[in-house]
């Protein structure tokens, strides 16, 4: 049981030469996400460690400092994939067709959501939204 433990973590830890800075998250992903494969993991540009993997299928990223706490995990998604009153919300106020990428979101502090960007001049825009079509964040 101990080897097969050091085998799947040995699989699943990034095979960079930060393996020890990616220790502690490696294993919170672990516990969190039992069932994820085909991990890939990286440091942002924010200094966060980001691990990219399936789960049923799907592909999901997630974040975690650099003491291995959780912060977020994120899964793109498509315009057809939103509920109608978030679709509705979106198309009041913003053009759909300046839409560049829908994320679901699930994070530490704020819940789950949705994080729309939308391009602009200069820096792209990311507005949140609940599940329920309120806005939380511009």
């Amino acid at each position: 049981m101990i080897l097969l433990y050091f085998f799947y973590l040995s699989a699943c830890a990034p095979s960079n030469g930060n393996k020890g800075k990616f220790d502690e998250a490696v294993e919170t992903f672990q516990r969190q996400y039992p069932n994820g494969k085909d991990t890939d993991w990286e440091e942002d540009d924010k200094g966060n460690l980001e691990v990219n993997f399936k789960l049923k299928g799907e592909k999901y990223r997630a974040d975690y400092d650099l003491n291995g706490n959780w912060i977020e995990t994120e899964k793109s998604v498509k315009w057809s994939d939103l509920p109608s009153v978030v679709q509705n919300k979106i198309e009041e106020e913003y053009d759909k067709d300046d839409i560049t990428e829908i994320e679901w979101v699930d994070h530490k502090t704020k819940g789950k959501f949705y994080d729309v960007e939308f391009k602009r001049k200069g820096k792209n825009m990311d507005v949140e939204y609940s599940f329920s079509g309120q806005k939380i964040m511009e």
